[in-house]
C-alpha cells in the first residue's frame, strides 16, 4: 500500500464512519424512550433485546445496557453477553472496510453473546446490581424524549450556529468528493451510491435537528470526541503498514507464523476500555494481515468505552464482566484458529 493510497482510504473510511455515527446517534436518542420500555420485558426476550441493543454500532447501546444494569433492571449475565456483542466505534470501521464480513461477524457476536448471557445466569443464578445508580450513561434530556421536530425545516440563515455550519460544510465537502470520485470508488459502484445516500441523510439531520441536540450529540460527541480518534488510529495503522511494505518487512508472514501471539495481543488490548486498539485489528484484518480468529477474539473481549460508566461506579463489577469476556474471547478465537480461520 502506498502512502497516497493510505491517506485516501483514511479519508473515505473516516467520512463513512462520521456519517454513520451521526445517523446512529440521531436514531438512538430519538428512540431512547421506546427502547427503555422495550427492554423492561423479562426472560429470554429481554436478554435478546439487551444483546441486540449493544450490537448497534457506537457507544450508546452499551451505555444503555450499563445504565439498565446499575439500576437493577438487567442481570449480570445479560450485561456480560451484551458486552460480547458490542464493539463500540470499531463496528463502524468494520462496516466501512469489510461490509460483507461485518454482517457475519455481527451475527456471530449476537448469537454468541446471547448464549454466554444465558449460560452465566443459569450457572450462577441471575444476579443483579445492588449498588447506587450509575451517574453516567446515555446523555438524554427531557426535551429530547418529547420533542418531535419535523424534517426539512432548517433554521433561518441568520440563526445558523457555527457548529451547524461546520458540520454541514464537512458533509457537503464529503458529498462533493464522493460525487467527483475523489473519495471512495472512482466508478459508480454500490459503495459509491451508498456513501452518497447516507451522507445526504446525515446532511438532512444536521440541517434540521434542534440546536441543543446538534451541540450536545452531533458536534460535541460525534465530531469532537469520536471522529478525530478514528481518523488518527486508521491513518496511523495505514501509514505504518505502508511503511512496513515499503521497507520490505514480512509482517503478514510473521503474523501468519505466530497467530497465537496475535490472538494473545487481541485479548490484552481488548481489556482496555476504548475502541482504539480494536481499530488496529479491524484494519489489519481488512488488509489480510490477521485472520478471522484474531478479529473475533478482539471483538468479543473489547466493548469500546461502553463499560467506562461501570468502571467509575464499581471497578469490581468491571473486572468481573471483563473476566467473562476474556474467557469467551479465548474460547471462540481458539476454536476458530484450530479450524484454520
Amino acid at each position: 500500500m502506498s502512502f497516497q493510497r493510505a491517506i485516501a482510504e483514511t479519508l473515505m473510511i473516516t467520512g463513512f464512519v462520521f456519517v454513520m455515527m451521526l445517523l446512529v446517534e440521531y436514531l438512538q436518542v430519538r428512540s431512547a424512550g421506546l427502547v427503555g420500555r422495550w427492554l423492561r420485558r423479562g426472560g429470554l426476550v429481554r436478554t435478546a433485546a439487551v444483546t441486540l441493543v449493544a450490537l448497534v454500532p457506537g457507544c450508546l447501546g452499551a451505555f444503555t445496557d450499563v445504565t439498565l444494569y446499575t439500576h437493577g433492571m438487567i442481570s449480570f449475565g445479560a450485561l456480560a453477553g451484551a458486552m460480547i456483542a458490542g464493539s463500540g466505534d470499531a463496528a463502524f470501521l468494520m462496516l466501512a472496510v469489510a461490509p460483507g464480513a461485518a454482517v457475519g461477524v455481527f451475527g456471530v457476536l449476537f448469537v454468541y453473546g446471547l448464549l454466554v448471557a444465558l449460560l452465566v445466569d443459569r450457572a450462577g443464578g441471575a444476579r443483579y446490581f445492588r449498588g447506587a445508580a450509575c451517574p453516567d450513561g446515555i446523555a438524554l434530556h427531557a426535551d429530547e424524549l418529547t420533542a418531535r421536530p419535523g424534517l426539512f425545516r432548517p433554521p433561518r440563515l441568520r440563526d445558523v450556529s457555527l457548529p451547524r455550519a461546520l458540520l454541514a460544510a464537512a458533509l457537503a465537502l464529503f458529498l462533493a468528493g464522493v460525487s467527483l470520485g475523489l473519495i471512495g470508488p472512482e466508478r459508480w459502484t454500490w459503495v459509491r451510491w451508498t456513501l452518497l445516500v447516507l451522507a445526504t441523510l446525515a446532511l438532512a439531520v444536521v440541517v434540521t435537528v434542534p440546536e441543543h441536540f446538534l451541540q450536545e450529540h452531533l458536534f460535541g460527541h460525534v465530531a469532537r470526541r469520536h471522529t478525530p480518534r478514528v481518523f488518527a488510529w486508521v491513518l496511523g495503522v495505514s501509514l505504518g503498514m505502508a511503511w512496513l511494505d515499503a521497507a520490505g518487512l514480512p509482517v503478514a508472514a510473521w503474523i501468519a507464523d505466530h497467530q497465537a501471539l496475535a490472538l494473545g495481543a487481541a485479548v490484552l488490548l481488548g481489556i482496555i476500555p476504548d475502541s482504539g486498539p480494536q481499530l488496529v485489528f479491524v484494519t489489519l484484518f481488512a488488509q489480510g494481515v490477521v485472520p478471522l480468529s484474531v478479529l473475533m477474539t478482539s471483538a468479543v473481549v473489547q466493548d469500546g468505552h461502553g463499560l467506562l460508566p461501570l468502571l467509575a461506579e464499581s471497578p469490581a463489577e468491571f473486572v468481573k464482566v471483563k473476566s467473562v469476556n476474556v474467557a469467551a474471547g479465548l474460547l471462540l478465537g481458539g476454536a476458530l484458529m484450530l479450524l484454520g480461520w
